[in-house]
This record gives C-alpha cells, structure tokens and sequence, in this order.
C-alpha cells in the first residue's frame, strides 16, 4: 500500500470521517484536486462535487457540499457544510432538486444561488451511483 495520511471530515453536526487514507479527491473552486502524503501545505475552498476515499480495504464514495480544505504533508482537514454518504442520499430528492435549479437557471438566469444548488443536486446524485 502506498504511504498513508490523516483524513478528517468534520461537518456541523459530526465528524463525518476520520481515518488513513492512501489518496483523496475533491472539487475545489479552481477544479478536482488529488492529494498524496506529502503533498505540499495548501488551503483550498471546497466547491460542491464527490470525495474520493481510498482506503487499504477500498474506495468510498460521498457527497461534499461547501467548506474548506487544510493540506499538510501529513493530514488533510476538511471543514465540510455538508458531508453524504451515498446511501444518506435521496435519489428521487436530488433529482428533484437538479430539475428545480435547471428550470430555474432557464428561466431566471444564472445566479450562484441556482448555480450552487444545481451542482449540490449533481454531487448527490453522482456520488449515489
């Protein structure tokens, strides 16, 4: 197995996760971003998308919503508005919520509210694939 690092994901109402990783993936504002052990410091805002986990025993899969992100060559902090596992997730809820900010960003424009809540509904439903 490749080096491992702390991960903790802590959201308002729990520690979402917390554990050696060997690597994990999230959406930022600037794009997907993958981190190794040793990665060099950084601190990044979270933007709506799926977290990749990879532990020894797999990979897990979860819905990440707003927050920010602490990178050391050790650890990575995610301070998370929201944290989701896929079968925490609603389906028919999210696809609901997609359909919603779409005719909204049709019919009233593009705003970051209908923006936000269209990636939100998206992360959702790709992560409870």
């Amino acid at each position: 197995m490749d080096e491992l690092f702390e991960l903790k994901i802590i959201t308002p109402e729990r520690v979402f996760y917390e554990g050696k990783v060997s690597y994990t993936s999230f959406t930022t504002m600037e794009g997907e971003v993958g981190i190794y052990a040793g990665h060099e410091p950084m601190t990044m805002l979270l933007y709506p998308g799926v977290l990749s986990i990879h532990e020894e025993s797999g990979v897990k899969k979860a819905a990440l919503h707003a927050g920010f992100v602490e990178v050391t060559p050790e650890s990575v902090n995610v301070l998370a508005q929201i944290a989701e596992w896929p079968e925490e997730i609603d389906r028919n809820r999210a696809e609901e919520a997609r359909i919603r900010a779409e005719r909204a960003l049709r019919e009233d424009g593009s705003t970051l509210r209908e923006e936000m809540a269209l990636r939100k509904a998206i992360a959702r439903i790709e992560a409870a694939k």
